[in-house]
């Protein structure tokens, strides 16, 4: 009997093994599937058109790399764009986060006339395209003189229905009234226990709020496009898009060099952002 059961004991380890081995394998392979957009975009970089379209494909890096940076710089102003959508992308962020966990804030923890008629009126915005918000909001845009300018990105940007309703979510449960009431009776006005109560409780979600927009603005090509009538102001994905080759063909190796320079701040805000995410999770779940 107890040989039976040690036995069966045995199989269940194994059965689990191959189990843990069969799922490690599988989250490998996906890990290599993702990660092959990345390894070929770097492949092409560092090879000219022609080689990038030869049979059989080049899978190991070619040496033209420098070639097409020079190339890149020569076609567009890289770091004065890349400097324009810094501004853009950095100031709406910082606005997002503070306009938006503020609204989140209240409509989370507090209560006043006509909350739910204005969280449904946020969730119809939230529903509505961008694209066809670009109309009126150019129209706007125009009778402010804001056309060509950062601000006619930057300002219709600063706070959007999808954060306000994320934060709300995020701090419904993650703010517990009893510490709102600990510092009503500290004596903590609005602003006090949005700032010292809710703010260092809610940092995961400000920082995955901050990673989304940041990467959204910044790969934002549409409005700009639209809104920025003055070359000099024009942001990244812009002036990539306007990359050209000679004999009007397009370089594909210059090409995937400036989207490659254009992943940098990418990884820089996602490998901050993700560390103090997951670094306040763990933080919390100590405590």
């Amino acid at each position: 009997m107890a040989s039976t059961q040690e036995t069966r004991r045995a199989k269940g380890i194994d059965g689990s093994r191959r189990r843990g081995i069969g799922l490690h394998a599988a989250l490998v392979l996906g890990v290599l599937l993702s990660a092959f957009p990345f390894y070929w975009a770097v492949i092409m970089s560092t090879h000219t058109s022609s080689e990038i379209f030869s049979y059989p494909p080049k899978l190991l890096p070619g040496t033209h790399f420098p070639e097409n940076v020079r190339s890149l710089f020569d076609n567009i102003d890289f770091f004065g764009s890349m400097f324009n959508s810094l501004l853009v992308a950095g100031s709406v962020t910082f606005l997002v986060l503070f306009f938006d966990s503020l609204a989140a804030f209240v409509f989370a923890k507090f209560e006043f006339p006509g909350k739910r008629l204005l969280f449904v009126l946020l969730m119809f915005i939230f529903m509505v395209p961008a694209q066809l918000q670009a109309i009126p909001q150019f129209v706007i845009m125009a009778k402010l003189g804001w056309i060509g300018s950062m601000t006619a990105l930057i300002v219709p940007a600063a706070a959007n229905a999808f954060g306000i309703f994320w934060m709300r979510q995020y701090m419904k449960g993650a703010i517990h009234d009893e510490l709102l009431d600990a510092s009503r009776i500290d004596g903590a006005n609005f602003l006090r226990q949005y700032w010292h109560v809710a703010l260092p409780v809610v940092r995961p979600g400000l920082a995955f709020l901050g990673i989304f927009t940041f990467m959204g603005q910044w790969n934002d090509y549409a409005w700009p496009l639209i809104a920025l009538t003055n070359p000099d102001n024009v942001t990244l994905q812009v002036a990539l898009s306007q990359l050209n080759g000679t004999h009007g063909t397009t370089d594909y190796g210059m090409v995937m060099t400036g989207a490659l320079l254009a992943l940098v701040p990418l990884l820089i805000v996602f490998a901050i952002g993700a560390r103090q995410m997951i670094g306040d999770l763990a933080k919390g779940a100590i405590k």
